[in-house]
C-alpha cells in the first residue's frame, strides 16, 4: 500500500468500489415463477451512488470488473453515460459479468420480495489488494464502498479490509454496511461488517439491518456498538435519520472543520464520545417505486459533505436525493438542481415538517406541495 498525499486526492469528489450487474426487472408483480418476461437495467449501490453524484455535478469514478461480454459493454456504457469515470473498471475475458432477477416488490416492505443471484465467480468477484491499482482507489477526496463488495470473494474481503484499514494520507472512507443476508450463507458477514464499518470515517446503516445484523436496537445502541467513525447515519425508513458527528458542523452557518471542509482530511480519531445528536425527518414523498433510496441517500448526503454543509443539511441534501429515485421507475432518478435543493435543505423545521415531493419534483415543474 502507497501513502497517498494531499494532491492525490484533488483528481475525483468521490471514488465507488463495488459490483454492478445487470439486472433483470419484471414486466408485472407476482412471484417470479409467475413473471413471463423481463426488461433490462443496471443495478449496484456502489455504482449508483457514483451515477447519482455525477449527475449532480460531482466528479465521480467507479472501481470494478466487468467481463469481456455484452453485459459488460452495455454496463460501461450505462455508467459512463451518467458522467462517471469508468476507466478503472477492466475487462476480464475469463469471469463473465454478473446478473440478477428480482421481484417488483421492496425488499424492506415484502416478505414475499425475491431476488435471484448469478454473481458466483463474476469478474468483479476477482477484485483483490493485487487486481485493484492503489492509483485509483487513493484518487478522490471520498472513498465509498459497502458491505457487499467483502461478501463477494475472499479476495474481495481482503480489499475491504485493506480500504477500511486506518492509515495515514488515506481519503474520507465511506462505508454503507448494505447487509445482504443471501450473500453471506457461507461466512460470517455479520461480525465482518461491524469489523469494517469500524474502520470507517462515515458509516450508513439502516436501523432494522443493524437489528438483523447484530442485534442492536435503536440508534444510541447502534452509536454504542460503533464508536469510531466520526459520522454516523442510521436510517430510519420513512421517519428519517439519526446522524451522530464528531468533528463537524451541526447547526445551519457553522464554520466546517479540518481541511478541506471536513471532506478528506486526516483520518479521525477514535474518541468513545457518540458526539452530536440529531434527527432530521424526511419529508413525505409520493412513492413510484421503492427501490434505489439508500443508495441515493448516500449519495446526497456525500455531496453535502463535500461542500463542508452542517450534518443537518447533509441529512436533508440525502432525503432529498432519496426522493429523486423514490419518485421515478428504477434506481436512479434525477437529481434536483443544487440552488432548488439547497433552498429546500435549507427551510426552517416547519416548512420542512411539511415538505411533500411527488414525480417530477426535480423537474422544470418542481412538484413540492405543502398541506
Amino acid at each position: 500500500m502507497t501513502t497517498a498525499t494531499a494532491a492525490d486526492h484533488d483528481a475525483v469528489d468521490v471514488v465507488c468500489v463495488g459490483e454492478s450487474m445487470i439486472t433483470f426487472l419484471p414486466t408485472r408483480p407476482g412471484p417470479l415463477a409467475d413473471v413471463p418476461s423481463f426488461t433490462r437495467a443496471i443495478g449496484g449501490a456502489e455504482s449508483n451512488v457514483a451515477c447519482a453524484l455525477a449527475a449532480a455535478g460531482y466528479r465521480a469514478k467507479w472501481v470494478s470488473r466487468v467481463g469481456a461480454d455484452g453485459f459488460g459493454d452495455h454496463l460501461l456504457r450505462a455508467v459512463a453515460g451518467y458522467g462517471v469515470d469508468v476507466s478503472a473498471v477492466p475487462r476480464d475475458p475469463r469471469r463473465p459479468t454478473g446478473v440478477y432477477f428480482r421481484t417488483a416488490t421492496d425488499r424492506s416492505t415484502d416478505a414475499h420480495h425475491e431476488v435471484l443471484y448469478y454473481r458466483a465467480g463474476s469478474a468483479a468477484s476477482a477484485m483483490s489488494p493485487g487486481t485493484v491499482p492503489h492509483r485509483d482507489l487513493w484518487c478522490g477526496r471520498i472513498l465509498h464502498l459497502s458491505g457487499i463488495t467483502a461478501a463477494l470473494s475472499g479476495g474481495c474481503l481482503a480489499l475491504a479490509r485493506e480500504l477500511t484499514a486506518r492509515r495515514p494520507g488515506r481519503p474520507l472512507v465511506s462505508f454503507d454496511v448494505n447487509h445482504r443476508p443471501g450473500l453471506w450463507r457461507d461466512a460470517p458477514g455479520p461480525a465482518v461488517l461491524l469489523d469494517l464499518a469500524r474502520g470507517a470515517d462515515l458509516v450508513f446503516v439502516g436501523a432494522d439491518e443493524a437489528e438483523e445484523a447484530w442485534g442492536v436496537r435503536g440508534p444510541a445502541a447502534i452509536r454504542q456498538a460503533l464508536p469510531e467513525p466520526d459520522v454516523l447515519v442510521v436510517k430510519q425508513g420513512a421517519r428519517g435519520a439519526t446522524v451522530y458527528a464528531r468533528g463537524a458542523p451541526t447547526a445551519p452557518g457553522a464554520a466546517p472543520t479540518g481541511p478541506r471542509a471536513g471532506a478528506a482530511g486526516p483520518v479521525p480519531g477514535t474518541a468513545r464520545d457518540p458526539g452530536a445528536v440529531v434527527f432530521v425527518p424526511a419529508p413525505r414523498v409520493d412513492v413510484v417505486a421503492p427501490v434505489g433510496a439508500g443508495d441515493a441517500f448516500a449519495a446526497g448526503f456525500l455531496s453535502a459533505t463535500l461542500r463542508g454543509l452542517d450534518v443537518v443539511r447533509r441529512a436533508r441534501h440525502g432525503h432529498l436525493m432519496a426522493a429523486a429515485a423514490l419518485t421515478v421507475d428504477g434506481d436512479l432518478g434525477r437529481p434536483a438542481g443544487t440552488a432548488h435543493a439547497d433552498r429546500l435543505a435549507a427551510l426552517d423545521g416547519d416548512a420542512w415538517g411539511t415538505l411533500h415531493l411527488g414525480p417530477g419534483w426535480t423537474g422544470p415543474d418542481q412538484e413540492v406541495r405543502t398541506p
